[in-house]
This record gives structure tokens, C-alpha cells and sequence, in this order.
């Protein structure tokens, strides 16, 4: 059993030869029934997918050994001059790559849980790999094994980059397939109405999601469909016969939202169900929205106790966060400064008023900042606001339009693009901002705030976001409070890296940008 948000299985359909991206459809769920233990196709691709990357970490890693082989010792001259080199280093090589491989599979590098989705997947493959270099390190120092140590080096940063971007080269075209319908697990979604509705419309709106659902269970109501803008999800059972639609429909995994009214042991006795089937068991928390990653399972004598930390405002990550932001966005306004020079007259001949637009933000604490940007509007733009109060489109609380008659030419392209928000790598410097947190909001959205929503001011509002990665001003009022949170309290360098590296994805396709 495991828990949804940790949950990126893989697998699922054959692949289809049209490229046409695929229509939501009602699923037939009486059609071609499954046999009770006959492997389901997203077993079968996920084994597939697993043996792909088993052959590709092989050839990189055969690759980056030969390769500092050749580095550290030169390339012979002719077949004769391969006696220069040291003998031994053809068995040293050989025992590198085995041992490399065999990490990589005893960290489960090549889990269906850890494919496709999240950074996971690269977390475990850096962490495989320094262990193997740590402990052949240690074994040969205690053999007495005589080794370059330019060969030996050398091998572990060329291997490691190249598995990494092996893997995301892969994650890349398994998100492709799946945008097309292909490569997904069949699901069937258990619980509430209400909670079945949510789990089913977070799935089918997020496109790395790794989940076909094609049926529900409502708790007393085994008729109907579940709608999902477009979407209609047939209901295929009630509770008490889930396990009989997941061996019928040949489900993959059967995923609980929220607590089911049947009591305590109906999880318990699910899992018991579906020990007969293919199916895995899913867990989806309304916890886990916010309190994912600080969620661990300790048993304690058969007692299974879920531990939730308690988030950290203070101490040396967030020190190290600090002093990642002033390293880049100060390398940034060097590297970009003419770019900025340029965008400086762009804006300034386009149309009359200043270059820079200086607004109150509220930051860290409810501390308020003055934000930069690149004016992108009329210079009466404050002025004009109350003529336009009555034409919002903004999600909740917050104020945007479309077609803002206030914008000018130059600046939808910069708003298009994010290139306004360039001159904020300054507040990044002076430490106003960061590099990566919450949307900075206005005062009078504050003074709006419902009480749990100023959470979002425990730490710097930043660049960019789980907010500006996830769809910005599409996104609802209720969808970016829940980023906002899950950032506030989640937050890490690594994530930080995957959110600015999806940051420049997002600005190369703008999604949201108005």
C-alpha cells in the first residue's frame, strides 16, 4: 500500500500510432474482462520500461568507465601500444561497472513508483551512485588496490550526468506517450462522492499523471457516472465489491480517497480483497496535500503510527537557500545586464512614463517591499484600476484580465514571457525575495487573507513557483493557496532546482500569462 502523491506508477495501454492528442471518453467497463491473475498491461509495460533503462544505465555507465580510461591513460597510437597500459585496470573497470549496476538496482532506481514523475527517481540514482564510489573507495584503500585516482574520479561525475540526463531524456518521452493516452495505469477510485470527484479531477488536470481512471466505487451508490468537466467516469461498484471491478476491468491500482464510511478495517480488508488480483492499493490523503514529504510510517510493536513533522522556518537550509539566492541573481544581473539595457529601451520609446515599476509587496513576516518590474502598462494604469474592477477575471481574490486595455504593446510580450519580472533579481540580491516561493501579494489581498492562507508569508515570496509552473493565472483562488502551502512547508533545494528548471520549460510555451 502506498500513498498517492508518492505514486508515479508507469504502465498501462499499448501505444497507438496516431498522434492525435486523446479525447476524454465514457470507458466501457463491461468490455473485455481480465483473467483473475493474468498479468495486466501495465505490469507488462512497466517490466518492459524497466528493462529499457537497465540496457541504457548499462551503456552509459560502460561508456563513462572507457571514457576515463582513455582520459586518464590517452588513446593508443596503434594495437601494439595497448601493452602500456596497466593491466589490472581492464578487472578494475569491470568491477566499477558491476558494482555501479548492482547499486543502482538494490536503491530500486528502476521502481514503477519512482518513474515518470517527481525528483525521487534522480535522488535515488545520485544517491546509488555516490555510494558506490564511497565503498569502492573504501574496499580498494583496504585491498591495497593501486588506482589512479584520475581514472576513478573522473568516471563517477561523466556516469552520473549521464544518467541523469538519460533518465530525464526518457522521462520526457514517457510524458509525451502519455499526453496521448498511452502508457497508463487503469485506475479504479474509491470513496465519497466528494472525494472520489477531487482524486478523479486532480488526475485528469495534471498532465504527468500517471493514472487512466476507468471506473469509481461510491459508498451506497453503485449507478451513475462521476463528471469531470468534459470526463464522464462510470461508477462500476459500491464499496463492498471493489475487488471483483479491479479483476473485471483489469485495474492496475484501486486508489482510496479519503476515509471511506465503512469503518476502520475497510482499507484492512481491501488490501486482503485484492491479494487475488493484479491490483495495487492506493491510499489518497487529504494530508498529504500539504503535509507530504513530512509524513513517515513508524510501526511500533504492530501499530502502525503515521509521524507528521512539524515544518521548519528557520536554521542552516534556509541559510543555504539564502546564499543560493544571492549566488545566482547576482550572477543573473551580470550575464543579463545588457539584455536588461535592452528591454530598458524597449519599454522606455514604446510608450511615455518610467522604466521601472515599483510596486508594494508583502514579503517574509508581513514585512512590505517594494517590487521591480519592467512597466508593462499605461502610466495612469493605478489610476484606471476602479473602472475596471467590475470586468475581473481573477481567481478569488486576486485582480486580472485577459485583455487588460491598460497594457501596452511592448508589454504583453513581456508579460508573455515573464520578461517584466526580470529587474526583481534585484530584490532577490538585497533579500526581499528568493529565487523560488510564493506568489508576492498586495496588501489588500492580505487584508482578504482567511486565516490559514497567511501561511504563505512564513517564508519569501519568490520569482517564480509551484504557482507560475502549474498553470499561474488559470489556476483557481483554492488550487494556488494549496501550491502555495505545500511550497511553504515542503520546500527544498532540490525541489527548488526542479521548480526553476520547469520554470524555463514554462517560459519557452507560456501557459497562464496574462
Amino acid at each position: 500500500m502506498s500513498v498517492l502523491h508518492e505514486k508515479p506508477t508507469a504502465t498501462a495501454t499499448p501505444p497507438l500510432r496516431s498522434k492525435r492528442r486523446a479525447e476524454p471518453r465514457f470507458v466501457d467497463t463491461l468490455a473485455a474482462p481480465s483473467a483473475p491473475n493474468a498479468p495486466s498491461p501495465g505490469s507488462t509495460w512497466a517490466r518492459r520500461y524497466r528493462n529499457k533503462l537497465l540496457i541504457t544505465d548499462t551503456v552509459i555507465i560502460l561508456a563513462a568507465v572507457v571514457l576515463s580510461f582513455f582520459l586518464r591513460f590517452g588513446v593508443p597510437d596503434t594495437y601494439s601500444a595497448l601493452g602500456a597500459f596497466p593491466a589490472d585496470y581492464g578487472t578494475i573497470s569491470a568491477v566499477i561497472v558491476v558494482t555501479w549496476l548492482c547499486i543502482l538496482g538494490a536503491y530500486r532506481t528502476r521502481d514503477a513508483r519512482v518513474l515518470g514523475i517527481g525528483v525521487t527517481e534522480y535522488k535515488r540514482v545520485v544517491n546509488a551512485s555516490a555510494w558506490t564510489f564511497g565503498l569502492l573507495a573504501i574496499a580498494f584503500l583496504i585491498l591495497g588496490v593501486q588506482i589512479a585516482r584520475g581514472f576513478f574520479i573522473v568516471a563517477l561525475p561523466l556516469g552520473l550526468a549521464g544518467l541523469a540526463l538519460s533518465r530525464w531524456l526518457w522521462r520526457q518521452w514517457l510524458t509525451r506517450q502519455r499526453q496521448y493516452g498511452h502508457y497508463l495505469s487503469r485506475a479504479i477510485v474509491v470513496g465519497e462522492r466528494e472525494d472520489v470527484e477531487y482524486v478523479v479531477g486532480q488526475i485528469h488536470r495534471k498532465s504527468g499523471a500517471a493514472y487512466q481512471v476507468v471506473g469509481t466505487a461510491l459508498d451506497g451508490d453503485p449507478t451513475g457516472c462521476v463528471t469531470i468537466d468534459s470526463l464522464r467516469i462510470p461508477v462500476v461498484s459500491d464499496l463492498s465489491r471493489v475487488a471483483r471491478a479491479a479483476a473485471s476491468l483489469g485495474a492496475d491500482v484501486v486508489i482510496v480517497a479519503g476515509q471511506p464510511s465503512a469503518g476502520n478495517h475497510y482499507i484492512r480488508n481491501l488490501g486482503w480483497d485484492l491479494e487475488g488480483t493484479n491490483a495495487e492499493l492506493v491510499v489518497a490523503s487529504r494530508l498529504t496535500n500539504i503535509a507530504g514529504p513530512r509524513i513517515h510510517f513508524r510501526p511500533v510493536e504492530g501499530l502502525p503510527l503515521m509521524h507528521v513533522e512539524l515544518p521548519q522556518y528557520e536554521g542552516g537550509k534556509h541559510v543555504l537557500k539564502r546564499l543560493f539566492d544571492m549566488a545566482v541573481s547576482g550572477g543573473a544581473l551580470l550575464v543579463l545586464s545588457p539584455l536588461l539595457l535592452v528591454l530598458a529601451v524597449i519599454v522606455r520609446v514604446d510608450s511615455p512614463g518610467p522604466v521601472l515599476f515599483r510596486q508594494e509587496r508583502v514579503g517574509r513576516n508581513g514585512r512590505t517591499f517594494h517590487m521591480l518590474k519592467f512597466r508593462s502598462m499605461v502610466e495612469t494604469a493605478e489610476d484606471d484600476l476602479a473602472s475596471l474592477l467590475d470586468r475581473n477575471e481573477g481567481a478569488g481574490i486576486l485582480f486580472k484580465i485577459k485583455n487588460d486595455p491598460r497594457i501596452t504593446r511592448a508589454g504583453k510580450t513581456l508579460r508573455k514571457y515573464s520578461l517584466d519580472e526580470l529587474p526583481q533579481l534585484w530584490n532577490i540580491l538585497v533579500g526581499d525575495m528568493s529565487l523560488v516561493g510564493p506568489r508576492p501579494p498586495l496588501q489588500r489581498e492580505v487584508l482578504a487573507y482567511e486565516s490559514h492562507v497567511h501561511r504563505r508569508l512564513y517564508i519569501k515570496p519568490g520569482l517564480t513557483g509551484m504557482w507560475q509552473v502549474n498553470g499561474r493565472s488559470n489556476l483557481s483562488w483554492e488550487e494556488s493557496v494549496r501550491l502555495d502551502l505545500y511550497y511553504v512547508e515542503n520546500w527544498s533545494l532540490t525541489g527548488d532546482l526542479m521548480i526553476i528548471w520547469r520554470t524555463f520549460r514554462v517560459l519557452l510555451k507560456p501557459i497562464g500569462a496574462f
